[in-house]
């Protein structure tokens, strides 16, 4: 990663990617969307970071690190499940498959560790050893290895809502899922943990947990979407330094959107107090985290290319087929 050319380009934002010739758009926390007549979604990967269910800042080549990554990760997991993917006509941007999108969020764990009030550190260290429908043994530390990978599905939540922490029999009694569907959508996401976790290894990383959306076609078929193990939907730790911090009581080091919660959290509580402006230093800093994430994820560089314009404007021309 060139360091330079991050700040020198560090005024090419993507904050929003409203394109009016576009139909049936609707703006998620970090993505606009637009359904196609044809039965295909065109999906835009701002630059927003989206954290305690807002919008905390916007983040230089995030969203398009989020596009590269996940395409990496959906070729190296096609075998697994089927996913939405069409074709990349942008580095921000992937055309898939419209899809029913199933009302569950499906979260995969591997270690006792998170800042939100979902996430099943904060729910232990208050006291709850009962989360998800799992049991969980009382002498665990803070980032310690789970006694086995977990499912902790939540409620997907409408953009400026809270995601709600379901059961199993939740999910199946509420009619949210059949019981089919939770079958396969739970044995998908521990099928791709597993691959995802493999993989990482391999990089020298421990992939702690990650979340997936899952959705139906026309004929019913269950098929991966949105996005697969980015900086975003997952928690990634360095393997060489995991064992030695937590012995020492500190957090593992990391390189996922944690960095700017951490720096939130250490100044007020988001879910109650109003969130102080975010830095442009450590604006900057949190796009070299992303692009860090990119390069040990994938072993590919991040390179920046010259560009005339805005973001938007080369979006808006890799897309004009579709006016």
């Amino acid at each position: 990663m060139n360091i330079d050319a991050l700040k020198t380009n560090a005024h090419r934002v993507l904050q929003d990617a409203t394109i009016p010739e576009l139909p049936n758009h609707y703006r998620g926390k970090v993505r606009d969307n637009y359904d196609l007549p044809d039965g295909r979604r065109i999906i835009i990967a701002s630059d927003r970071l989206s954290a305690f269910d807002i919008s905390l800042a916007s983040i230089p080549f995030k969203g398009e690190v989020l596009t590269r990554t996940a395409r990496f990760w959906f070729e190296a997991t096609h075998d697994i499940c089927p996913n939405h993917v069409l074709e990349y006509p942008d580095p921000n941007v992937v055309i898939g498959q419209r899809l029913e999108i199933l009302p569950v969020e499906m979260v995969v764990r591997d270690y006792l560790a998170g800042t939100t009030g979902t996430s099943i550190l904060t729910m232990y260290k208050a006291g709850r050893r009962d989360m998800y429908g799992v049991r969980l043994p009382d002498d665990l530390r803070d980032n310690a290895k789970l006694p086995q990978t977990i499912i902790t599905p939540t409620s997907k939540a409408a953009l400026g809502s809270h995601d709600e922490p379901l059961t199993p029999d939740d999910i199946v009694g509420k009619g949210l899922l059949t019981a089919e569907q939770w079958r396969t959508v739970s044995d998908y996401a521990l099928a791709l943990f597993a691959r995802g976790r493999e993989m990482a290894r391999e990089r020298g990383l421990i992939l702690v947990d990650t979340k997936y959306e899952f959705g139906t076609d026309a004929d019913g078929r269950i098929v991966l979407a949105d996005e697969i193990h980015t900086p975003d939907s997952s928690r990634y730790w360095f393997l060489d330094s995991y064992q030695d911090r937590v012995d020492r009581g500190e957090k593992p080091e990391s390189f996922d959107k944690d960095f700017m919660r951490n720096w939130v959290v250490a100044r007020c509580n988001p879910y109650k107090d109003a969130i102080p402006p975010i830095p442009d230093e450590v604006v900057l800093q949190t796009a070299e985290v992303y692009i860090r994430a990119f390069e040990t994820i994938t072993g590919q560089p991040f390179e920046i290319p010259a560009m005339t314009g805005s973001v938007l404007d080369r979006i808006r021309r890799n897309l004009a087929r579709h006016f």
